[in-house]
């Protein structure tokens, strides 16, 4: 693994799932965070289990609505400085599985799992690029290249893919990596499957990874970790503008 000792690293989406699980091991490995999510109390309690709390930055906001970008944006400038490396792990279908779905819940979706992670990379990339570099990673999904889950978030997920390649592309001469990673189902603090397992849907899991999981078991978030080591250490300049999957066989598209 890379030693990350001296580097910035913000993570969205890091009160739950992956965020909190990666927010915890780029803390173990020496970096300093700034975490955001919609909830402080979480950004709370996941400082509290992070090595040397002090040297990390709560930066809260909501990515489906402007202006808690632009807070986020400006609590990143004022109280964190110019990150190493930026991991996009927020996103979601908000619960929204109606496939003819209105305007207002397009926009929330794309609000959510896009424009608000393309404005934060607006607002950051070019200090980033002005200085030394660094890497942009966006949590997709297996839906970003199959229509496996609800319309909304099949839909937002590719529209993800297509702008990680091409700003990937757009960018790659250059000292900022863009990448992107395509996760099958895994477990993590909170997300929908743990949640799952919460409220006593155990069967529906097993049933799950009996039909649809090659390996005969449901992947754990901490699998992820070594992807996004890759992806934001020395070796990743090679993967400008890709898009990686990661699911132990799930998903039965060709990579793009």
């Amino acid at each position: 693994m890379h030693e990350y000792g001296g580097k910035k690293v913000l993570i969205t989406g890091a009160s739950k799932g992956l965020g909190w699980v990666g927010a915890v091991a780029f803390a173990e490995a020496g970096a300093s965070l700034c975490i955001s999510a919609r909830g402080k109390d979480n950004l709370d309690d996941l400082t509290a289990v992070m090595p040397n709390p002090g040297n990390h930055t709560i930066c809260p906001g909501d990515l489906t609505d402007k202006a808690g970008v632009a807070a986020i944006i400006n609590d990143v400038r004022s109280n964190f400085g110019t990150p190493d490396i930026i991991i996009h792990c927020a996103g979601g279908g908000f619960g929204m599985r109606d496939p003819l779905l209105d305007w207002d819940e397009l926009e929330t979706l794309m609000r959510g799992n896009l424009a608000g992670a393309a404005e934060i990379n607006r607002g950051l990339i070019p200090k980033m690029q002005s200085g030394d570099g660094g890497y942009v990673v966006h949590v997709g999904s297996t839906t970003s290249t199959e229509a496996i889950g609800s319309v909304g978030y099949n839909t937002m997920k590719a529209a993800l893919a297509a702008y990680v390649r091409s700003l990937g592309n757009e960018l790659a001469a250059g000292n900022v990596i863009v990448t992107g990673i395509m996760p099958g189902a895994f477990t993590a603090p909170e997300n929908s499957w743990a949640r799952m397992v919460d409220r006593g849907d155990a069967a529906v899991m097993d049933s799950f990874i009996a039909e649809k999981l090659p390996r005969g078991k449901m992947a754990d978030a901490g699998e992820i970790l070594p992807l996004l080591f890759l992806l934001t250490g020395p070796g990743a300049s090679m993967m400008a503008g890709s898009c990686v999957p990661i699911d132990a066989g799930e998903s039965h598209a060709y990579s793009f």
